[in-house]
């Protein structure tokens, strides 16, 4: 092995991807005093996440907000970046026939919008999906149309889904709309239900990061390219243009990777990889090759690429909002960003204004061959289509291609990932992270949280990163100690626990059947007593009841009657009335999170 990067015991690490995981986990690394070695094939960091310059111009990769409730990842971008974050207003709105909608959707705002017929029928639909929903959610078109009804479906969801994704809304999986919403556990609603009661935290939980957000002063890949200068700073390596072209595995693990870089072909070995490449291609490419079941699973995995026209328009101001949501099919734009409104510092002279035309399209076809200079006259073309701006003050334009910027989640793809899963589990010193190593729809924060877990299990941790995405804790803010969490957990779900019926009842008509025929024999046993006459005025509610042996043994089993049917409707109210406050709680809890559902395409 070679010795360079290398820690004392001779353990090196190969990360393969220079984007947000892969310079995460070697961030985190280089702060564990490991080394590591970053190989990306571009000529740039940051991945889908890097900001390109165009004579001055800023541009991202779509638009890319920095919230998150991971405090991990928080605490790192505010410790590379903090005087260069910028905070800022967040408006996005929908253009649909002609008209613009407020995104989240404002009631008075679309109902002006529709009009009173569509508005109605709209209603009709939801109150109809309610009453008679889906039986299986098996589809995306089923998921939405469950929550909102099939006329909100397809009027805000079905045109722009599918530009995005190039299928029907019947081939989405409902997995993918489900993972947006992750986090809805019984704890989670009843603690920020509770939480939203008190004056103080009130603010804090319903003034979500969705009206407000983070961003970088130059973009995204201001922060990915200081990431990468502080790895190489401690000594590690970050390779530009580096390809991977092979995977070397043994019986014991992966033993190292075949790059090829400036024309020469160069073996590195390693002791610990970290992979955010696609999973597919990592896959097909080992040596000896994976056997034909894992084969046919990483070929059967399906991605969306994906293309930005930045055009530079002489107009000091277009619109007011960050971006634009584009549901006309007559246009084949999808989203439209407006970097002036994102950061002032992304336009060099503040008289003009760069915008990003977003097209969704798959690698090879029509769209993404398309010369750089049509691409740019279709979007000027577009755009005034749209009424968003004259066509002949598109003065200048840039295009960048991203392929595989989105894992497709088809009818294959669960069944697929199960099987690559199982086999790399079998590989213990290789580890998958990020969006596309994992073909997970991770965000930005939850892409960095797996190669942050990643670095740690090099150093002996055992952190489930298939899970990330799956358990609780990985999406709620930490706010409090680790013990106070699991003291609370037990006592909302004490306080909130399903009360058993008729056990309840049972014991409560035993044990007030109890007290009234031991009372009964107390007072017998003591000859007259001044109690006889109160006693016998029991009568009058338990049938039978008199004070004495028999009439105590029949009063006891009218009052076992009558106690236990008064319980079982006290425990069945209870469990009726909480069931509908948790209901009421998770359903305000999905609201609130699906409001920027579409900022997740």
């Amino acid at each position: 092995m070679n010795n360079a990067n290398c820690d004392p015991h001779g353990r090196r690490v190969i990360i393969v991807g220079g984007g947000p995981a892969g310079l995460t986990a070697g961030y985190r690394l280089a702060q564990m005093g490991l080394p590591s070695v970053i190989l990306e094939k571009d000529q740039i960091v940051g991945g889908i996440s890097r900001t390109v310059s165009y004579k001055g111009f800023h541009f991202d990769i779509g638009g890319h907000r920095f919230f998150t409730k991971i405090k991990a990842v928080d605490d790192m971008w505010k410790e590379v970046l903090n005087d260069d974050f910028l905070r800022r207003k967040r408006l996005s709105r929908i253009y649909y026939r002609r008209k613009f909608f407020y995104y989240p959707l404002r009631p008075f705002n679309a109902f002006a919008g529709l009009g009173l017929w569509e508005s109605t029928m709209i209603l009709a639909s939801y109150l109809y999906a309610r009453l008679f929903p889906h039986r299986q959610e098996e589809t995306f078109e089923q998921w939405v149309s469950n929550r909102f009804g099939r006329r909100l479906f397809q009027t805000f969801f079905k045109t722009y889904s599918e530009k995005v994704w190039g299928m029907s809304c019947s081939e989405i999986r409902a997995e993918w709309a489900a993972q947006r919403i992750k986090g809805l556990s019984l704890l989670s609603a009843l603690r920020n239900a509770l939480a939203g009661q008190n004056g103080a935290n009130k603010k804090r939980v319903i003034k979500t990061l969705i009206d407000e957000f983070d961003y970088p002063r130059l973009g995204p890949g201001m922060m990915w390219r200081e990431v990468a200068a502080r790895i190489e700073q401690s000594g590690s390596r970050v390779l530009l243009g580096a390809e991977v072209e092979g995977i070397m595995r043994a019986e014991n693990g992966v033993e190292a990777v075949t790059i090829s870089r400036n024309g020469e072909r160069e073996v590195l070995h390693g002791s610990d990889f970290i992979s955010s490449m696609p999973l597919k291609e990592l896959l097909l490419k080992f040596e000896p090759p994976v056997p034909d079941q894992v084969k046919t699973a990483a070929h059967n995995l399906k991605y969306r690429d994906f293309l930005t026209v930045a055009v530079i328009v002489d107009k000091s101001r277009l619109f007011p909002d960050n971006w634009i949501y584009i549901h006309d099919p007559a246009v084949r734009v999808g989203r439209i960003q407006n970097f002036k409104n994102w950061s002032p510092f992304m336009v060099p002279d503040q008289s003009k204004t760069c915008l990003g035309l977003e097209y969704f399209c798959f690698e090879g076809d029509d769209l993404w061959r398309q010369p750089d200079r049509q691409l740019i006259q279709m979007a000027a073309e577009e755009l005034e289509m749209l009424q968003l701006a004259e066509r002949s003050s598109v003065e200048d334009g840039h295009v960048v291609r991203m392929p595989k910027a989105y894992p497709v989640y088809d009818s294959e793809y669960n069944d697929s990932l199960r099987i690559i899963e199982d086999f790399l589990r079998g590989i213990p010193n290789l580890q998958v992270v990020g969006r596309n190593g994992m073909h997970k729809y991770n965000n930005q924060d939850h892409s960095m949280l797996t190669a942050m877990l990643a670095a740690e299990n090099v150093v002996g941790a055992a952190h489930d990163l298939w899970r990330v995405n799956e358990e609780q804790h990985y999406h709620e803010e930490v706010t409090i100690a680790p013990e106070q969490q699991r003291l609370l957990k037990e006592k909302l779900r004490a306080a909130f626990a399903r009360m058993d019926s008729f056990a309840f009842a049972t014991a409560t008509g035993l044990v007030c059947s109890m007290l009234l025929l031991l009372a009964t024999l107390f007072v017998l046993l003591r000859q007259d007593s001044p109690l006889v006459p109160y006693m016998g005025l029991l009568g009058q509610y338990f049938i039978g009841y008199s004070v004495t042996p028999g009439g105590a043994l029949l009063g006891a089993v009218s009052c076992f009657t009558w106690v236990f049917l008064l319980s079982w409707l006290f425990a069945y109210l209870r469990n009726f009335m909480i069931g509908f406050f948790i209901y009421r709680i998770k359903r305000k809890m999905e609201l609130l999170t699906f409001k920027d559902f579409l900022d997740h395409f």
